[in-house]
């Protein structure tokens, strides 16, 4: 995923690029994300101590009465903004949260996602990612006018949008953010660029940039872009399809020779642990009550936990071996969306794969036919469950999950309730216009 950058590399680029300011990336626990900007003469004494701020105003991180956080920069994500002028220039690193005695921060989405990966690494395993990440193009944030009648793949005439993606893709690229495909997606407005893997640190970084490049590239031309999973009903949702494989020294865990699916034991184990724990994690993977009008029958989104090969009703997917591309074996969890909170969603998919390597979970049988069709009986004699219906289910299954507590850790895990428990009952309080058409000439 490009070069790794040390401290001095930063010092001596910002010096020689005429870099005025530094801006200081992390999340909150939602996966807003938030920046504070630092003078060039000030950067080097940020790498030694860190730079204070207060963070009883971010999400999910501190009460009033210890409030004082110290960010301290990730060289090796130090990149030039490319949107900002040339002159007097402007560079972004991420940061990580530590607490003013120097331990990390608990409540630092970061740091959630490093200990499930420090995790990995005790057991000899890398995790490797690559999400695809769909959005919409609308004239305004004040509604949701199209700017395209296109379909899957379609070009132009009618993918008028076509260049905001290219220019997107550029300016990714010029983040060091490797991109694989881009194209029109299925819904009209509806648009998907696929990052090339990476590691899952690199890449819930990268998924953060992305959502960000997304924005400012649409802005910047005079439209609107955005993440939300299912703005205009009847049509199809966006999703954060995350492709996944572990790695250790000798190559790529998941892929074995002999097995007539060229998938290995650690890989079923970590797709039945996907399965096991997706119900429990969904609150992460699809953090908003908008989130559940994609995951239901007929628009592509899995609702039934379930694996198959070349079936794309179910909800991992296991992408068909080719000769020669062994690094390739791979699993697909088509169920998140691109508002999750990438590093908890990508902490919560390794930490639910481990503890199916853990308990060495068997494997359900492959999900052959089309799921959405099969009727209540026979979807409980092939023992396929469901994701939750809304969120008020989802939070009362993550409410619920030790495991989801063990992966997260408790400050995380309270503060994720708390906040998304407030969500649904503002959402249910709320009267809706389909109640006011439906019900109000008529009762």
């Amino acid at each position: 995923m490009g070069p790794t950058y040390d401290k001095e590399y930063v010092l001596r680029t910002i010096q020689e690029r005429g870099i005025r300011f530094v801006r200081f990336w992390f999340t909150d626990v939602l996966g807003v994300l938030k920046s504070f900007a630092v003078t060039d003469s000030e950067v080097e004494g940020a790498f030694e101590e860190g730079m204070g701020f207060d963070g009883s105003s971010i999400d999910g991180f501190t009460r009033i009465q210890e409030s004082d956080m110290v960010a301290f920069p990730d060289a090796s994500t130090f990149q030039v903004l490319p949107w900002r002028p040339g002159e007097d220039g402007v560079a972004r690193m991420f940061c990580d949260i530590v607490q003013p005695d120097g331990t990390p921060f608990p409540g630092d989405p970061r740091y959630a996602l490093r200990r499930v990966l420090t995790k990995a690494a005790d057991m000899g395993y890398a995790m490797y990612v690559g999400p695809e990440l769909e959005f919409f193009y609308f004239a305004d944030d004040k509604g949701t006018q199209i700017l395209d009648e296109g379909g899957y793949f379609d070009l132009t005439p009618l993918d008028v949008a076509s260049d905001l993606r290219r220019e997107t893709v550029l300016t990714l690229e010029k983040m060091g953010i490797p991109v694989e495909y881009s194209h029109h997606e299925v819904a009209p407005s509806q648009h998907e660029i696929d990052l090339r893997f990476a590691d899952a640190l690199t890449m819930a970084d990268s998924v953060m940039t992305y959502r960000l490049i997304v924005k400012e590239v649409a802005y910047a031309n005079g439209v609107y872009a955005t993440f939300m999973p299912k703005p205009i009903q009847g049509q199809n949702g966006s999703g954060m399809h995350t492709h996944q494989s572990l790695w250790t020294k000798d190559g790529n865990a998941f892929y074995d020779a002999n097995d007539p699916q060229h998938l290995s034991k650690v890989a079923r184990h970590y797709v039945a642990g996907l399965l096991k724990y997706a119900p429990e994690f969904c609150a992460v993977t699809n953090p908003l009550v908008n989130s559940y009008k994609r995951l239901i029958p007929g628009y592509e989104a899995p609702t039934y936990v379930s694996w198959a090969q070349r079936n794309r009703s179910a909800m991992v997917r296991v992408p068909m071996y080719k000769p020669g591309k062994e690094a390739a074996t791979r699993v697909e969890l088509r169920s998140p969306d691109p508002s999750a909170n990438p590093y908890l969603a990508f902490a919560v998919m390794l930490g639910a794969g481990l503890k199916g390597i853990e308990e060495e979970l068997e494997l359900m049988p492959e999900a052959t036919n089309d799921i959405f069709h099969m009727c209540s009986e026979e979807l409980e004699a092939a023992e396929i469950g469901t994701l939750p219906r809304n969120l008020g289910e989802a939070i009362d299954l993550f409410e619920n999950s030790e495991t989801m507590k063990d992966i997260l850790g408790e400050h995380i895990h309270r503060f994720y309730v708390e906040n998304k428990r407030a969500e649904w009952a503002e959402y249910i309080k709320n009267v809706s216009q389909w109640e006011i058409d439906k019900y109000l000439s008529v009762i």
